[in-house]
């Protein structure tokens, strides 16, 4: 069922991300069938061959319709984007960070509705940034698709997040292919709310996001709206961090997001997009050691 603001939004049936052990997802994400656990999209899903035509003799195959057209300008890697209006993303729980505390690099795992994993990612850090800077760490993020390639590199620099420095602020530059950017998210200074640019390559507000005043998921999903660069007027999209359950919520740092948009938008934003969600575990729902390091825009 669409809504206004260009995005679906309907009721999510029981069953959750495709894995029965998993939760549902956020309010609002469609999810469908349950596939096979783990099987991986390997190409972009294309037109279906049509069935025997009347007339046509048997064992003659039929003509194959063209193949969907990708538009121009889209970086390798990320054709299947241009199909999709939500992704689900989850990151993976590691086992020395849950025991002893000690923290390692993050990984996640990227999906479609129906649960099949279309991308991996994985934080390239050392060890020393990690536990010293705790959330607050600089790193470099490799995005891959099932093949094993590189489609997509996310770049964060050391920032502070503290509403007295608004000179030094949270950012992230999003690339595609790596070494190319295609776009960056900014920390724009309040109070009180999270706010972000989203921007093109030239560093050009091309829309807003903007969550909760207390950016933590207390027994429910938190919503950050995506709207247009002007900051007003109903949203167009979502990032929703989904509560996973109070265990999992106090005892490790793997989370699950959603990611809603419209299916027409640039797919390089929808990239952007996918960077700001990783850019915002970061900041308020990573946990380092023993230690809660969720932070708010206004600490």
């Amino acid at each position: 069922m669409s809504q206004p603001g260009g995005h679906s939004m309907p009721p999510y049936p029981m069953g959750g991300y495709g894995d029965p052990g998993q939760n549902a997802p956020p309010a609002g994400f469609q999810v469908g069938y349950q596939p096979v656990p783990d099987q991986p999209i390997m190409y972009q899903p294309g037109p279906v061959s049509p069935g025997p035509q009347p007339g046509q003799p048997y064992g003659v195959p039929a003509a194959v319709p063209a193949p969907i057209a990708v538009p121009a300008g889209v970086p390798p890697g990320l054709e299947y984007l241009t199909q999709i209006d939500q992704i689900l993303i989850h990151q993976k729980v590691e086992l020395l960070e849950a025991f002893i505390g000690f923290e390692t690099n993050n990984q996640y795992e990227i999906k479609n509705s129906l649960g099949q994993k279309i991308y991996s990612a994985k934080e390239k850090n050392d060890c020393c940034t990690r536990n010293c800077c705790g959330a607050l760490r600089s790193f470099d993020m490799k995005i891959k698709d099932n093949m094993d390639r590189e489609v997509i590199r996310l770049i964060r620099p050391y920032r502070c997040v503290s509403c007295w420095c608004p000179c030094c602020l949270q950012e992230m530059e999003i690339q595609a292919p790596p070494g190319t950017p295609i776009g960056y998210v900014k920390q724009d200074w309040h109070p009180c709310y999270p706010k972000f640019s989203i921007m093109g390559p030239n560093k050009e507000t091309v829309m807003k996001l903007e969550g909760p005043c207390m950016a933590c998921n207390c027994c429910g999903d938190v919503h950050f709206e995506l709207k247009g660069k002007d900051g007003t007027g109903k949203p167009i999209g979502r990032i929703s961090k989904q509560w996973t359950g109070l265990l999992k919520e106090v005892f490790t740092d793997a989370d699950n997001f959603g990611i809603q948009f419209p299916l027409d938008m640039d797919v390089k934003m929808k990239a952007v997009l996918m960077g700001t969600c990783f850019l915002i575990d970061f900041m308020f729902f990573e946990k380092v050691g023993d230690t809660n390091q969720r932070n708010t825009v206004f600490s």
